[in-house]
């Protein structure tokens, strides 16, 4: 029989919803707001590597760099004032 998923997860998992309903509104709403300025970086930092490789021939090039850079620039032409990080979202 396998363990149960619970068993499995460590025990802060358990905690986390409701620790986050308790932090006040504005910090879950900076925090949120961090964690998709991160994505959004991630995001463009990932396009520009996908670009990278397909130049080097690591992946196969069906014309995919340069979109990749328009959308990476896009991303951060777009999100430009907010990729100054606060915290460690």
């Amino acid at each position: 029989m396998l363990p149960s998923s619970h068993a499995t997860r460590p025990s802060h998992a358990a905690a986390s919803p409701a620790a986050w309903n308790d932090l006040p509104d504005e910090l879950q709403l900076t925090l949120s707001r961090e964690a998709l300025k991160r994505a959004a970086q991630t995001l463009a930092d990932h396009a520009e590597l996908l670009a990278g490789e397909m130049e080097v021939g690591t992946l196969l090039d069906q014309g995919g760099p340069d979109a990749l850079r328009l959308f990476a620039a896009v991303i951060r032409a777009t999100n430009k004032d907010d990729f100054d990080c606060v915290g460690n979202a």
